[in-house]
């Protein structure tokens, strides 16, 4: 009876496993596709304002256009990737698809005026829109449909950077500090796979990075240069340091808009007139964009801190305003590049003062300062390995490892939750949290009993 019983579920269970594979792998093409599309416009759009200098004084006009659009038509899409992991803990009124043409057509307005931003933020967008959207059109169940928006998460992760196993793996470690969903693994990793390949597939590059440092020219016993480890772990305590301050100037310097210009669509007028002022008072273009590569050769770019032998000691800081004062006021696009770009060029400042090799600190930095201010280390392990190679897996791994620690509570994603608090013995509440509830909670035990926490 019970053989009986399994083979007449079996079809069933086939047909149903059969359907999701389906479902999943149409959201990572259609995130593929979309992704192919964003990657080629954002090209074309740093073109033309390279060719074009006076576009950046259209960055008010284009910043007051999409804010307004937003406010008129966006609906929750303004809600952005926090509405997405938002929607993964607690589904209410799901990511709508609308979302998507959105943040595509708005990040590449971003660029095209000038605003310092990135791209993970846009692709993922993508990929939670359209899995929202096929979910509801399929009708799936509300765990199905988490699970859609995860793949969604790791196909556009996984799309943008090149870096399927990373995007897999940051789709589950963003969720939740201290836990990891394994059983979403496999699925989240078939999406950024099919994602990424289907990128390919359109024939559209990568960035490819590279630095001259070779795991081979460690020294020491068994090939631990515990000097240069040492020195890497102190450089990974002030990546996340820089990764706790960028995540904490980007939610007050929004508070602080909110306050002051109450009106949303103005709000990316000021902060055009600051970047110009900017601009024009440091003379120079090379914090606008991405800023991966640039026209003009002697200008920092990321790739460029990746070479050997370099000496900066200002640009980190320089990006880290440009980024931050573009994305609290309103203009789209991701934070993650901008933080390729400062935990680089952190990386050769600290470098030259460390004595490390700066192609190895900056490849460090890279990782480090994403780690830091995402709160996902594996993840930006697994990248800095897919990027740079499995010999500096080591200093990866403290770089990306310390940073964590080091940069505390904080993150760029709100609606990140606590399953477990970095210090072990620090204060808890009990039932996941927010970031911003468990801080609150956090604050509001210390001033009642004195506890502290980590």
């Amino acid at each position: 009876m019970q053989t009986h019983g399994f083979l007449s579920r079996a079809p069933r269970k086939i047909a149903r496993t059969a359907f999701h594979l389906a479902i999943l792998v149409a959201v990572a093409v259609l995130t593929g596709s979309a992704v192919a599309l964003f990657l080629w416009s954002l090209d074309r759009a740093t073109q033309a304002r390279f060719d074009h200098p006076w576009l950046i004084w259209l960055m008010p006009v284009a910043g007051f256009a999409m804010v307004w659009c937003y406010q008129r038509f966006g609906g929750r899409s303004g809600g952005g990737n926090n509405l997405i992991v938002e929607e993964i803990h607690q589904p209410a009124g799901g990511v709508p698809l609308r979302m998507a043409p959105f943040v595509l057509i708005a990040t590449v307005l971003t660029h095209l005026v000038g605003g310092s931003a990135g791209r993970e933020g846009t692709a993922v967008q993508i990929g939670g829109a359209l899995a929202g959207g096929l979910g509801r059109r399929v009708q799936l169940d509300a765990d199905s449909q988490r699970l859609l928006l995860i793949c969604g998460i790791a196909a556009g992760f996984g799309a943008v950077f090149g870096t399927p196993l990373a995007g897999a793996i940051f789709a589950l470690e963003v969720l939740m500090i201290g836990r990891i969903q394994y059983g979403a693994l496999l699925p989240a990793l078939l999406a950024a796979l099919v994602g990424h390949w289907t990128v390919t597939a359109w024939g559209v590059g990568h960035v490819h990075y590279e630095i001259s440092f070779s795991g081979r020219d460690i020294t020491g016993w068994f090939g631990i240069d515990v000097t240069l480890f040492a020195k890497v772990a102190l450089a990974g305590v002030v990546f996340g340091l820089c990764a706790r301050a960028f995540a904490e100037a980007l939610q007050q310097m929004a508070a602080l808009w909110a306050r002051f210009v109450p009106y949303a669509p103005l709000r990316p007028v000021f902060a055009s007139a600051l970047i110009i002022a900017l601009v024009y008072l440091l003379d120079t273009r090379a914090y606008l964009g991405l800023g991966v590569w640039s026209a003009i050769p002697s200008d920092p770019t990321l790739t460029g801190f990746l070479e050997p032998g370099q000496s900066d000691y200002t640009s980190w800081f320089w990006k880290f305003v440009f980024t931050v004062i573009t994305l609290s006021a309103g203009f789209k696009g991701g934070e993650v590049t901008p933080l390729f770009f400062i935990g680089a060029a952190l990386g050769v400042a600290l470098g030259g003062l460390l004595g490390v090799p700066t192609d190895l600190l900056a490849a460090i930095g890279f990782v480090a300062v994403f780690a830091g201010a995402t709160n996902t280390p594996l993840a930006s392990l697994v990248m800095g390995i897919e990027l740079f190679g499995a010999a500096h897996a080591v200093p990866l791994a403290i770089g990306c490892f310390v940073a964590f620690a080091a940069s505390g509570h904080s993150s760029i994603y709100k609606a990140q939750r606590i399953a477990q608090p970095k210090s072990g013995g620090g204060w808890h509440p009990g039932p996941a949290l927010t970031l911003e509830q468990w801080r609150k909670a956090r604050a509001a035990a210390r001033r009642g009993d004195g506890v502290s926490g980590g």
